[in-house]
This record gives C-alpha cells, sequence and structure tokens, in this order.
C-alpha cells in the first residue's frame, strides 16, 4: 500500500500493541511445572486464560460487540443536562411528532438492521460525529487530516477554523452531499462511523474541527469500498470535490489504512451494536425514523416472510426430533445386544 507513515506514529510503537502487551503483563499465564508420572504435563484450561471482565469492556467498542460505543457515551452528557434543564423549568421537550397506531391504522418503521432508512442514518452518524467534537478530551490531531495543509477546496481556510465547531447540519450536508453524488447505501453510513471510531482509538486521535471533513472523507471513502460490490474509486470523489487531487486521495487513504492497521473487518454484532445505539441517539435528541401506515401489500408481504419463518423452523424441528428418535433408537439397540450377549 506504500512507504512508511512520516507524519503518524511508527508502526512499532502502535497504541493497539502497548495496551495489548499490559493487558498481558497484567494477567499472566499461570503454569505449573509438577510433572506427574500419571498425569504428565498439566495442561492450563482455556477458561484460565482468559481476561478478566474489566479489561474485556476496555477493549475498542469497533472491534468487540460488547463494549460501548464512543459517539453515545460522548452524547449522554448532553442529554442528562437537557432532562435536568426540562426537569428544572417544568418545560416538555417538544411537540410530540410520533405517530401511534390504532385500531384502525398501524404504523410500522421503515428502517431495519438490515435495511435501514438512508436520510435517518446519515442524520444519525452527523449526530453522532457531533458529539464527537463537540465532547472531545483534546485536540490531538495528524497533518494528514489538518484542513489546513491538505485543503478541500481552493477557498482560503478561515483563521479561525480549528477553534469553531461545525454544527450538526453542517456536518450532515457535507456526508449527505458524498452520499447522494456517490450514491452510497445506508449500511456504509454505519460501517463509516465504525472506521471512525476505531481510527480515534488505534491512532490516539480527536475529531475535531480542523481535521473532521478529512477523517470523515477517509472514512467514506474507505467504508465505500469495502462495503460496497460496485466501490467509488478516488478519482469519482475528485469529481465531487472539484479541488482535490487523486493524489491527495490516495494518500489519504494509505495513512488511514495504516492507522487503522489494516484492520478493516466488521462483524455483524458490531454493526448490529451501532445500528440500535444509532437509534437510541436518535431517540433520545428527538430524531424518529419515520413511520408508515401499515399497507394492504406491506400486510401480505409480512405475512408471507413469517410463513416462510415459521415453515423452516417446523423444517429444523422435525429434523432435530428424527436425530433425537434415532439416536434412542440405536441406545436401545445397543442395550438389547448387551443383554443377550
Amino acid at each position: 500500500m506504500g512507504g512508511s507513515v512520516s507524519c503518524c506514529i511508527s508502526p512499532g510503537e502502535s497504541p493497539k500493541i502497548r495496551r495489548r502487551q499490559v493487558e498481558l503483563d497484567e494477567c499472566p499465564i499461570t503454569t505449573t511445572e509438577d510433572v506427574s508420572e500419571d498425569t504428565g504435563t498439566y495442561l492450563q484450561h482455556i477458561s484460565d486464560r482468559e481476561l478478566p471482565d474489566e479489561l474485556a469492556h476496555e477493549e475498542n467498542p469497533s472491534d468487540h460487540p460488547r463494549a460501548s460505543t464512543l459517539f453515545l457515551n460522548k452524547s449522554q452528557t448532553d442529554v442528562r443536562e437537557k432532562r435536568k434543564s426540562n426537569y428544572m423549568n417544568h418545560t416538555s421537550p417538544g411537540l410530540l411528532t410520533k405517530k401511534y397506531s390504532s385500531c384502525s391504522t398501524i404504523f410500522i418503521d421503515d428502517s431495519t438492521v438490515s435495511q435501514p432508512n438512508l436520510k435517518s442514518t446519515i442524520k444519525c452518524v452527523a449526530l453522532a460525529i457531533y458529539y464527537h467534537i463537540k465532547n472531545r478530551d483534546s485536540n490531538r490531531s495528524l497533518d494528514i487530516f489538518d484542513e489546513k495543509k491538505h485543503p478541500l477546496s481552493k477557498e482560503k481556510v478561515p483563521d479561525d477554523y480549528s477553534v469553531v465547531d461545525p454544527e450538526h447540519k453542517l456536518i450532515y450536508r457535507f456526508i449527505r452531499t458524498l452520499f447522494s453524488s456517490a450514491q452510497l447505501t445506508a449500511e456504509c453510513a454505519i460501517v463509516t462511523l465504525v472506521y471512525l471510531e476505531r481510527l480515534l482509538t488505534y491512532a490516539e486521535m480527536d475529531i475535531c474541527p480542523c481535521n473532521w471533513k478529512r477523517i470523515v472523507l477517509g472514512a467514506i471513502l474507505l467504508a465505500s469500498k469495502v462495503w460496497d460490490d460496485q466501490a467509488v474509486w478516488n478519482v469519482d470523489y475528485c469529481q465531487i470535490l472539484k479541488d482535490i487531487t487523486v493524489e491527495d486521495m490516495n494518500e489519504m487513504e494509505r495513512h488511514f489504512l495504516e492507522l487503522l492497521q489494516f484492520n478493516i473487518n466488521v462483524p455483524a454484532s458490531v454493526y448490529a451494536k451501532y445500528y440500535f445505539d444509532l437509534r437510541s441517539l436518535a431517540d433520545d435528541n428527538n430524531l424518529s425514523f419515520p413511520l408508515e401506515p401499515l399497507s394492504n401489500k406491506r400486510a401480505q408481504k409480512l405475512e408471507a416472510i413469517s410463513r416462510l419463518c415459521e415453515d423452516r423452523y417446523k423444517d429444523l424441528s422435525k429434523s432435530a426430533m428424527r436425530r433425537s428418535v434415532s439416536a434412542d433408537n440405536l441406545v436401545g439397540i445397543r442395550n438389547s445386544q448387551a443383554v443377550l450377549s
């Protein structure tokens, strides 16, 4: 993929490798040197070599399904403040715009974990990035993502570009433009957020006003190539962002991959966790997913899917029953043979 990274951490001092070494040092594998003539060499059970729960939960959330997502943790401070303010001022959170089902009409959510709603998902991802920037711990960054040193347009970068936090609408418009022009899917937006948080954890950096655009662009670029069957080429993004060069895109992609330690795998459990955490973020910030009335066509489709799943379950139950009966018959035959002998 390229040479060494000059502006980044050296591969030999990877933060992930250092953390893993600390965990192994804190949880040494104990062995016994006692060898018995009867039992032979002692082999430690695998459960004795597992890391304690407190260390397992400290793992990177973009790799482990049990670890809480970073964006949801960063958003909780603002959510608690909003609730406290509403309680102290005796004000309602706002107009109730959510639709509820009745005897005559049933409203269902159009978004699922396998087919998320594109517009709502992009809004949630933009909101997650907004909370990352607003509640960041510091301003740690790398030159390759600095918009002053690697501008995305020929327009002059404002002097306060590294101080003023972008609004949620600005982040949403930037992501929506890329997704609309490149015709990317909602699943790609979720994978983009996974790669973004993985980068922040592996490289031990922060997403801040001076680097958020290039970090988001790099994550979208990588997610579109990994997730979509027909990936968007780097030169295609140069058609969307007119003033960026292919060489700059290639260099940013190479640095992004090296900082991820070429770990682009997204397990299904991690993907599902990010999807449901984005929905929780939407509920906390009154970003409702669209609800549509259940039509006759949609109801027939759901009924067909339900009937298909029920038939499959019956087939699996019959197969399990046959295996159980055959096993019982085999045991009975062996018992009869033992009695006769």
